[in-house]
């Protein structure tokens, strides 16, 4: 059965693991996100979303030999603020393919989505879904994301709580009660073409 191991390493970076290779989404530099210990990780492959410290990291993660990518990934060109990039710059969602699971990283997304994004990204297995507000869309625009494209399933990220985060974006706690009802998993899930569904937080390897 094709399925992806999805890992939380805290704020807006996850590790994607399918068809027998690893891929690190935003990784974060030391120090860059309060209360958040230093990143180590390892790889085949890494995606930044923008360039801001707090995405683009490589150099935390150790990239390991690999030959071509055995997933395909879709760019969707997006902004960083509602002013088309002009504050905040740009911003890049992806979509990945791993046999046919469909994951986007909507990465510091800071507006809504248009109608052609919307068709683009409808459909998805699962979306990782930013939702502090300040430097990207807030708990409000983010869950009128998720009803318009549906995803089976949500994890969201770059949110605040009692031991880490930006003290300028909402708390975990805020956006629940926007969001409604929220499963809390561990630190790492795994999707499959069946589960999971629904709105989740996952809890972060402490490091």
């Amino acid at each position: 059965m094709n399925q992806v191991t999805i890992e939380y390493f805290g704020h807006s970076c996850f590790r994607l693991t399918g068809l027998g290779q690893r891929v690190v989404l935003d990784p974060f530099a030391d120090g860059s996100v309060p209360g958040l210990g230093p990143l180590r990780t390892e790889a085949e492959f890494v995606f930044c979303s923008h360039g801001h410290g707090d995405h683009s990291a490589t150099d935390c993660v150790t990239l390991l030999p690999h030959g071509a990518p055995a997933f395909t990934v879709t760019e969707v060109p997006s902004d960083h603020d509602h002013h088309g990039g002009s504050r905040r710059g740009k911003n890049m969602i992806r979509v990945f393919d791993f046999g046919g699971l469909r994951i986007a990283h909507f990465g510091d997304l800071g507006r809504p989505l248009t109608a052609e994004e919307v068709k683009l990204l409808s459909g998805l297995d699962l979306a990782l879904v930013p939702v502090g507000g300040h430097y990207t869309i807030d708990a409000a625009e983010a869950a009128a994301l998720v009803r318009a494209i549906s995803p089976r399933a949500a994890v969201l990220m770059h949110y605040r709580t009692d031991s880490s985060g930006y003290d300028v974006i909402a708390h975990i706690r805020d956006v629940k009660a926007v969001f409604g009802p929220v499963e809390t998993m561990g630190a790492a899930l795994t999707l499959t073409a069946d589960a999971p569904a629904g709105t989740i937080i996952m809890t972060p390897y402490v490091r």
